[in-house]
């Protein structure tokens, strides 16, 4: 796998598998804050997932792939410190703000500051058109939260510390988007970078979550947690796998644009699986969502 993906890289194919991987991120990626968000206290989920996807890749990283060299030992210890900031923000925003409300903040803020921060870093540029893609898709993301927001049943200064909270979320989700695309290209084998970043990123929040659970006057049965800690595990691996693999081949900006549509299947998940509401309102927003992905991909 990994010599197919280095034999495309800067390829005129690279771009057709980083759209299929980006879109793969999309999906799955939706699923994922889902499950965080679900019926387990957000800090307890995530905990569980971490500890299940660093077990997991463990034994993949200490005898399947190369081992990391040199400065590549410090960028994956810089990368776990950037998800360890993200996944604290995140985990205080789904505390207090609904799905809808802080998915689509956290997803719209962060294909802006990547396409810039990409440009700055990786020297990559952009058409007029594809900065107007990127335009329609974040207002459409940015215009379904302000559409949840008007409509969320919580108080004014919760809602708002949720919105805070999710605006540093996206922040550090465009911070860590451009780390890791820098890492994976300093490391020979992509998966060497892959499996020792789920070793390193799923060492310190469980840490925090035990704490958490052991200061609960009523704790959740420890099973049910696991168990979405594997599923959660199993779906991370595709969802951050696929992201940083396209990043390595293709565009970092628009491999992150297009991941962003995870807000038209969070939506459907939202719709079909929380029972949350969409309505014509939230359905076209999701439509202009989706067009300006598509204009990103081929403007």
């Amino acid at each position: 796998m990994s010599d197919f993906l280095l034999s495309i890289e800067n390829s005129g194919h690279a771009g057709q598998v980083a759209l299929g991987l980006a879109l793969l991120a999309a999906a799955s990626h939706a699923i994922f804050g889902a499950l965080q968000k679900g019926r387990h206290d957000p800090w307890l989920s995530r905990g569980a997932i971490d500890f299940c996807y660093g077990a997991m890749a463990f034994p993949v990283a200490l005898f399947l792939v190369p081992l990391p060299v040199g400065s590549q030992w410090w960028l994956l210890v810089g990368a776990a410190v950037i998800h360890l900031g993200y996944k604290l923000a995140q985990a205080m925003a789904y505390t207090r703000g609904a799905f809808t409300v802080v998915y689509p903040i956290v997803r719209g803020t962060g294909p802006l500051v990547t396409v810039l921060a990409a440009g700055v870093v990786f020297g990559e540029a952009y058409s007029l058109a594809q900065w107007g893609g990127v335009l329609l898709l974040s207002g459409g993301i940015f215009a379904l939260a302000a559409l949840n927001i008007a409509q969320a049943g919580v108080g004014r200064r919760r809602l708002m510390e949720a919105v805070a909270l999710a605006l540093v979320t996206g922040l550090l989700t465009a911070f860590y988007t451009t780390y890791d695309a820098y890492g994976i290209r300093q490391t020979p084998n992509p998966f060497t970078f892959l499996a020792w970043f789920f070793v390193f990123d799923g060492v310190i929040f469980p840490w925090i979550a035990a704490w958490r659970y052991w200061n609960m006057p009523d704790r959740p049965p420890l099973p049910g947690l696991i168990h979405r800690g594997v599923i959660g595990g199993l779906v991370a691996y595709v969802s951050f796998g696929s992201i940083m693999l396209a990043t390595r081949i293709d565009k970092v900006g628009q491999a992150a644009v297009i991941r962003e549509t995870s807000v038209v299947f969070a939506a459907l998940i939202g719709w079909l699986f929380l029972k949350e509401r969409v309505g014509p309102a939230r359905a076209v927003l999701v439509c202009v969502i989706a067009l300006g992905a598509v204009v990103v991909e081929f403007g």
